[in-house]
Formats: C-alpha cells, sequence, structure tokens
C-alpha cells in the first residue's frame, strides 16, 4: 500500500515551478491545485486509495482510512469540475464544486448508488484514468465562511447523489486489515467532518517563488 511513497517527492519537483496565480486574497486558505491529506474529525483517519478493488459492488478501485500520517497513498490533489474553473493558487469557495484526484494513481474521489461492503451505506470508489473520470467525480465543499480554510473542519457533499463523505468506524480484515470504511451518508452528521492536513498548499501570491509546506 505505500509502494507509491518515492513518487512524492518528484510531485513536489513539478509543482514548485508555477506555484501561484490566484488574484482573489486569502492566506489561509485551500487552494486550486494543492496536493494534501485530508483527515477525518471524529475518527483520526486520513482519506487513502491505492491499487486494491472492491470484492463485491462496483469492483472500482477502494476508498479507506488509514491512521498513518506517512502514508504516501494518502495524498489528493484539489481540481475544480473542470479545470478551467479552479485556476492553481486560487482559494477553494464554500458551495464551490471540485474533484480530488488521487495521486499517486490518477484516479479521482467518486460515489455512485452501489452498497458499501460493511455498513450498506453508499460505496466509495476512486474512478477514472489520469485525472479523467464523469460527472459522479464532483463534490461540494461545504463550509461555513467564503473560503476553504486550512483549520475549518469541512464537508464534502456529492452533487450527483446528494450523500456526505463519511467514515462510522468499520474496519476492513485481509488485505487491507485495520483501515476503515469510506462511505456515502444521506445525512450531515459528526461523522462527514474533514480537516486538510499535511500537504503541498499552493499560496494565492503573484510571487512564484513562495510556497508552503505543512
Amino acid at each position: 500500500m505505500r509502494g507509491g511513497r518515492r513518487l512524492f517527492p518528484l510531485l513536489l519537483l513539478a509543482l514548485l515551478p508555477g506555484l501561484c496565480h490566484g488574484r482573489e486574497s486569502a492566506p489561509g486558505a485551500v487552494t486550486c491545485g494543492s496536493v494534501l491529506k485530508l483527515l477525518n474529525t471524529r475518527h483520526s483517519v486520513r482519506l487513502h486509495s491505492h491499487e486494491v478493488k472492491y470484492g463485491s459492488g462496483s469492483g472500482q478501485q477502494s476508498v479507506t482510512g488509514v491512521e498513518a500520517s506517512d502514508d504516501a497513498n494518502s495524498y489528493w490533489r484539489i481540481r475544480g469540475k473542470s479545470d478551467s474553473s479552479c485556476q492553481r493558487g486560487t482559494p477553494v469557495k464554500c458551495g464551490q464544486a471540485i474533484r480530488l484526484t488521487h495521486v499517486n494513481t490518477g484516479k479521482n474521489l467518486h460515489t455512485h448508488h452501489f452498497p458499501s461492503p460493511l455498513s450498506n451505506n453508499q460505496e466509495v470508489s476512486a474512478f477514472g484514468d489520469d485525472g479523467e473520470g464523469d460527472d459522479l467525480d464532483v463534490w461540494i465543499v461545504q463550509c461555513s465562511g467564503t473560503f476553504w480554510e486550512r483549520e475549518d473542519a469541512v464537508r464534502f457533499k456529492h452533487v450527483g447523489t446528494e450523500v456526505f463523505l463519511s467514515i462510522t468506524g468499520e474496519q476492513y480484515g485481509h488485505p487491507i486489515r485495520g483501515q476503515r470504511e469510506v462511505h456515502g451518508m444521506p445525512a450531515a452528521n459528526h461523522h462527514n467532518y474533514w480537516k486538510a492536513m499535511e500537504g503541498v498548499f499552493i499560496k494565492p501570491s503573484l510571487d512564484p517563488a513562495k510556497h508552503d509546506e505543512l
């Protein structure tokens, strides 16, 4: 599950030359093009994916929650509903439609009307190739201010099926023992809050030499 760890330093080098371009000033905001980990604040696990497919439901690439903070398969890139709708370095607004692309496999966070394997909620998978999937890859960032601030706990509501990205604690056995099921739930509750954690945040600055690493 950690075989992709060596790829992340290369990703950082690729990002550094063009770290800016946002015109709106929101220095504490999560920005388009940033690469980060997302922590479920209720269960203290990070959103994760890997080249392990579900054995039931859609059979697509599985999405789980992991406790480890240093797993390279927990990095996601923030993208817009379309590439033109989320320019690199632009702060993500509350209510904005985004895609979350898994860095090491190039698949998008996705959900659809399949039951999740453990809780029988709605299955969440990773889908597509090289960042291109379909309309079921789009999520709305729900937060209380103008922008998605790094310190805020936010929700992700799926545009197509109106469920919230959630974890309720169910754990898998072999071959991903101890990892938590990630699923979609119809109600907003304390199981579907997420916070931006480690990553490379592209600043909304006109100075291409500036970047911020957490």
